[in-house]
């Protein structure tokens, strides 16, 4: 009898970073394990990721525009969550100019740097590990502050 596996961040971070479409899947099923309020920004950012391994553009733009719907509903309820504004812009800044989702990019930078030392240490690890494929967030914006 397989033992259910729950939701884990570094799990959740290593999916999003080089997921596969079964590896998606999974951890879309995973997220039914958390209260609705926290899954619906994770599985907004999985879907559009998702969007981003679909080879029909039709399929494309529907998981993309579910998962937007996802992350900005989960925002507009709790918009003090760090997590979820990371998550906006890492999209953000890899989604394709014919979506027009680039509009909170700095305010998105401005919040994950602000709030980086409140986060988890797997939200922290996500983090500088994606300042490595990121133009707007850099290492040096996390140094120690004295």
């Amino acid at each position: 009898m397989p033992i259910q596996e729950k939701f884990g961040k570094a799990a959740f971070y290593q999916v999003m970073k080089s997921g596969t479409l079964a590896e998606i899947e999974n951890e879309l099923g995973l997220l039914n394990t958390l209260p609705a309020k926290e899954r619906d920004g994770y599985e907004g950012a999985l879907l559009m990721k998702k969007a981003d391994l679909m080879k029909k553009p039709k399929d494309r733009l529907k998981y993309f525009k579910e998962g937007r719907i996802k992350l900005e509903t989960a925002l507009l309820a709790d918009n003090e969550n760090t997590e979820f504004h990371f998550l906006r812009l890492a999209i953000e800044e890899h989604a394709p100019k014919i979506v027009k989702y680039k509009a909170d990019i700095t305010k998105d930078k401005d919040l994950v740097i602000k709030n980086f030392n409140n986060q988890s240490a797997a939200v922290q690890h996500a983090i500088l590990d994606y300042c490595s494929n990121s133009k707007v967030l850099h290492r040096e914006d996390f140094s120690p502050r004295s």
